[in-house]
């Protein structure tokens, strides 16, 4: 049986209230790697906000990271205890520190595939899921007024 296709979600909606194990897809700019805890944090600005999201990459190594660089990713929704490790890089430490509330639990995206799409346009792609949005949303909504 294959895993589902996974839904899109911002950077900025990636939270806690994903269920568990929920295919999904992300993207963002390659931030920080750490081969040996198999940990990627990917970076995403929203508004004037910095967002971040923890990817596990045991089953996308080895790859060629490229820091600072656009990436998509796909995988599965783990939420973990604790944060990504940091490294204590500074301009890391302040992206996080200006961009993370505390919550306890952090999302972690265990990455199934994890692709350097470096040039492609965001906001043309962040126009593209909103409209997807709209369509399953009108196709929904369609669906449930034929079933009644």
């Amino acid at each position: 049986m294959l895993p589902s296709a996974g839904v899109y979600y911002f950077p900025w909606e990636i939270n806690s209230s994903i269920p568990e194990g929920e295919a999904l897809r992300t993207f963002g700019r390659l931030c920080h790697y750490d081969l040996a805890r198999s940990e990627a944090v990917l970076t995403a600005q929203h508004s004037s906000a910095q967002y971040r999201v923890c990817v596990d990459t045991k089953f996308v190594e080895p790859f060629q990271a490229q820091l600072g660089s656009c990436y998509l990713v796909l995988g599965e929704a783990e939420h973990r205890e604790g944060k990504c490790s940091r490294n204590q890089h500074p301009l890391l430490l302040f992206m996080v520190i200006s961009s993370f509330v505390e919550h306890g639990e952090d999302p972690v995206v265990k990455a199934r595939i994890l692709t350097c799409v470096e040039g492609m346009n965001v906001p043309l792609l962040e126009q593209a899921i909103q409209e997807q949005r709209k369509y399953f949303s009108a196709r929904q909504e369609q669906m449930g007024n034929s079933m009644s």
